[in-house]
């Protein structure tokens, strides 16, 4: 609880991201996500610090995710349920929350409602690992159904896999999504993150958006710190996640979608 109100009270949507031409506009725009928070009370609270629209990506039935996901929200800042999905290889670990192959379609629909209940304010979920479940139609489109039903959240695909089948079925569910285009940190070394962020810039600049996903490693943050606020130097609008979704349902489509909030359970946060 001393967490929770700490944090609170320091705290200040099927498309890929870069196939399509560019949207209407002349201005390159890019959204990242940080993925991976609920453990470390640091890190989650850094994260949120930064500068601009940065989405917050919330493990479910973590120990630090309401507390996470309500700094967040009071920052200003968008929370995504980060739902954990099955991979090629568990290393004899399940994390909490997760959705399996194993599951029933009771089972999985109770536990994705469990999930949102742990990170509130919710606009969304992406996916975490899923090597193994985005790649099999039946779940996904279970899983999909119920983004549906739980209100105006949209999907973005982490996409682990080249095999993922995500954002095929959410448009066949009409869950507005996109995928990710670019991994700042797929290892933790300065060298690393500088030379994926100028790639995911080079996106932004060649397919008008770009989705970006990092992770609270140290290097990560230091450079988003330094580098966002000179992103409209560069050209490039940084731009919210639900913002981005929007762009691209509206550019495929031609029709505008009904804008996301945060999904009201006020009477299950009290439980």
């Amino acid at each position: 609880m001393i967490d929770r109100l700490w944090l609170v009270l320091g705290a200040s949507f099927a498309f890929s991201g870069m196939a399509a031409a560019a949207p209407d506009s002349a201005v390159p725009r890019m959204a990242i996500i940080i993925d991976d928070l609920g453990y470390q009370l640091e890190a989650g609270q850094r994260s949120i610090n930064l500068p601009g629209p940065v989405a917050c990506a919330i493990l479910p039935d973590t120990p630090r995710a309401t507390a996470l996901a309500e700094a967040a929200f009071a920052s200003g800042k968008e929370v995504l349920l980060h739902l954990p999905l099955e991979a090629m290889s568990e290393d004899g670990h399940t994390e909490p929350g997760a959705i399996l192959l194993e599951m029933s379609r009771d089972q999985l629909a109770n536990t994705f409602s469990a999930n949102l209940e742990s990170v509130p304010h919710a606009i969304g979920v992406n996916s975490h690992r899923g090597s193994l479940l985005t790649r099999h139609p039946g779940h996904m489109g279970w899983l999909m159904e119920e983004i549906r039903t739980h209100g105006n959240l949209v999907f973005v695909d982490s996409y682990t896999t080249h095999k993922s089948v995500a954002l095929q079925l959410a448009r066949e569910a009409g869950v507005p999504a996109v995928k990710r285009d670019v991994f700042l940190d797929p290892d933790r070394s300065p060298e690393t993150v500088a030379r994926e962020f100028r790639r995911l810039k080079e996106l932004a600049k060649k397919s008008g958006v770009a989705v970006g996903i990092g992770h609270p490693y140290p290097a990560t943050l230091a450079l988003l710190e330094r580098e966002i606020p000179k992103l409209r130097d560069d050209g490039i609008e940084l731009i919210s996640i639900n913002e981005l979704v929007l762009l691209k349902h509206k550019q495929m489509t031609g029709n505008a979608v009904p804008a996301t909030g945060p999904v009201s359970r006020a009477s299950k946060e009290t439980r």
